[in-house]
Formats: C-alpha cells, sequence, structure tokens
C-alpha cells in the first residue's frame, strides 16, 4: 500500500484522509476539481497544507473526465483507490441534477473501470446514510432495504453501491463502500449545519429549523470516521463485496444540537421553524456493529467534544470564515 489514489482532498473527508496516509509514511496522488460548490478558498487552503508534504501530489482534475482519470492511473500507478469525491448536499440536488449525475454517475464508472483495468488492490469509496432515504426502522442496518431513496443525491450513492456489486461479480475486484453519517469537524463543510448556524448566529441572522426541530441526526466526528477509513483500506479479513455504515451510533436531536452550540459559541440562535424540507429524512442512526467487528471500530468522541473543537477553529481562523461567509453571500450558495 505504498502508493494511494484518493480524491477530492481538497475537500473535508479527503483533506484528513490524505493528512493521515501521509503522516503514515505514504504517498498520497490527491485529485480534485476545487469546484464552486462552496467557497474555492476553503479547499484552496487545505490543498497548501498537504502540499508541504514531499509525498503528495495534487492533481487538479475532474474524475468525469475519463481522458483525465485515464492520465492519472497511467502517470502514478496506485495500489489502492479512496474514492470521497461526490457532489454532495441533499438539497443542492433539487435544483442542480445533472451535476450530480455528472460527478457521482459518470465519475464513480470512470473511476472504477480503470481501478479494474489496472488491476488496483482494493477500491474503497464513500456512500452515504441517505441511501437509507424512506426507512423507519432505526438503527439502520446494512442488511436494510434501501429502494426508497428520497433525494438524487441518495439515488447516486445507492448507484455507486450496486455498480460496486457488479464490478465484484464479474472481476472479482474488492469494493468496500462506506456510508458515512453527518461527518463534522474543524475544516468541514460550509453548507453542513453545524457551520451554517454558527455563522448565522455570529452575524445575528436567523436560522432555519426544518421540521419544526425534530429531526434527528447521527453526527459522526471526522477522526472517528478517518480511523473507520484507514482501517477500510488495510485490515484483513473482508469480503470482496462490502457495505459497512460508519456513523457514531448516538442520534441527537436537532434542538439539542443548537443548545450545544448555543453553549460552546456563547451565542444565541434566532430560529425561524419550518416544515419538513424535500429529501431530508427525519433520521438517521447507525447500527456499527459490523463496523466494530470488521473494522474494529470504536467511535469516541461526543458532540459536544466535537463541536468545541470546530467553535475552537472557527474563531482561530477567521480569514477562511470570513471567505467562506463571503462567497456565500455573492453566489446565494451553500
Amino acid at each position: 500500500m505504498s502508493t494511494i489514489l484518493v480524491t477530492g482532498t481538497a475537500g473535508f473527508i479527503g483533506f484528513y484522509m490524505a493528512k493521515s496516509l501521509l503522516g503514515r509514511g505514504l504517498t498520497v496522488i490527491g485529485v480534485d476539481n476545487f469546484n464552486t460548490y462552496y467557497s474555492p478558498k476553503l479547499k484552496t487552503a487545505r490543498d497548501e497544507i498537504l502540499r508541504k508534504n514531499r509525498n503528495f501530489v495534487s492533481v487538479n482534475a475532474d474524475i468525469s473526465d475519463l481522458k483525465s482519470v485515464k492520465t492519472i492511473f497511467k502517470d502514478y500507478s496506485p495500489s489502492i483507490v479512496c474514492h470521497l469525491a461526490a457532489q454532495a448536499g441533499v438539497r443542492y440536488s433539487l435544483k442542480n441534477p445533472h451535476t450530480y449525475q455528472k460527478s457521482n454517475v459518470q465519475g464513480f464508472v470512470n473511476l472504477i473501470e480503470q481501478a479494474r483495468i489496472n488491476r488496483v488492490e482494493r477500491f474503497i469509496y464513500a456512500s452515504s446514510s441517505s441511501v437509507y432515504g424512506g426507512n423507519t426502522k432505526l438503527p439502520y442496518s446494512e442488511d436494510d432495504r434501501v429502494d426508497t431513496p428520497v433525494s438524487l443525491y441518495a439515488a447516486t450513492k445507492r448507484s455507486n453501491e450496486l455498480i460496486a456489486y457488479t464490478y465484484t461479480h464479474l472481476w472479482n475486484m474488492q469494493t468496500i463502500g462506506l456510508r458515512f453519517f453527518t461527518v463534522y469537524g474543524p475544516w468541514g463543510r460550509p453548507d453542513m449545519a453545524y457551520w451554517s448556524f454558527l455563522d448565522a448566529m455570529q452575524c445575528g441572522a436567523p436560522i432555519m429549523v426544518f421540521n419544526y426541530g425534530k429531526n434527528q441526526r447521527d453526527f459522526t466526528y471526522i477522526n472517528d470516521v478517518v480511523n473507520g477509513v484507514l482501517s477500510a483500506l488495510s485490515v484483513n479479513g473482508l469480503d470482496q463485496y462490502e457495505i459497512i455504515n460508519l456513523g457514531n451510533n448516538k442520534p441527537v436531536g436537532l434542538m439539542d444540537f443548537i443548545s450545544i452550540l448555543e453553549d460552546l459559541s456563547g451565542l444565541r440562535a434566532i430560529m425561524e421553524m419550518a416544515p419538513p424540507q424535500p429529501g431530508d429524512a427525519i433520521a438517521t442512526y447507525a447500527s456499527i456493529d459490523k463496523a466494530s467487528s470488521k473494522l474494529d471500530f470504536k467511535p469516541s468522541t461526543n458532540l459536544r467534544e466535537g463541536l468545541q473543537s470546530f467553535v475552537k477553529w472557527y474563531k482561530d481562523n477567521p480569514a477562511i470564515v470570513d471567505a467562506v461567509r463571503s462567497f456565500r453571500l455573492s453566489t446565494q450558495e451553500p
């Protein structure tokens, strides 16, 4: 496992994964297209940190472009692929469906096909708790049916799992799909509630509390997720085709989440209650029995501890926060 291709390294989870792998002395080929879903300055700042390590190669490329993907495999011959790049966001998919088809489906096929051709040892990819869609049984288990996605984003992630199954079935490729549950932490995504709520509170602006605050989320701290992905990259005994939840196994109500954020920041939230948003799940809650047994996955960070780390990072990085806020105001996007 000397050279690993990690997609989405200018993104949140990809950035942390690349840092962890580099810290273990491995060579990381990082691919990102630095798109404008949110402020590219945040993505550039992450990339600049990674570039300080001589074992990191930053490639500015779009995985939906087959020629670029072929070139990356030809030039660097990675032994393992850790595919974390995707067009994220449930609500954004309501207005921008073709972006999701291009990045999450076309890009996925490009990568897994080149991984097959180049005989990579293991293909790990990010799925999502969103695939559980309209399921009402909690906690979510990998054995549950996932044929009722309630957003296009969820549908594209489920399609990745089905495509991976086909590649395992036809060519015996080892494919490992990891269903992430609401990952958060420093350097996170500004479209997520923990960032957008804190920023609104800082500016004295109202926050939209959908479903009248009744939603629940299984918030999972970034370091815990990274530990799970690292295990998936190297642990022995995994089946050729795997789907595994990576969650905190402790869902938190939205109103409790807001209360903790207020307490840690010393700010008050101006709340505007709103009906459920199309595409949103009412609750997410991961069963992690499989992750525990196969990956020795043991999330150890509770929400208060994790949010405290994020609030500190937010206050310590005003230039990045200002750039993200300015970009959001200028584009009216996340």
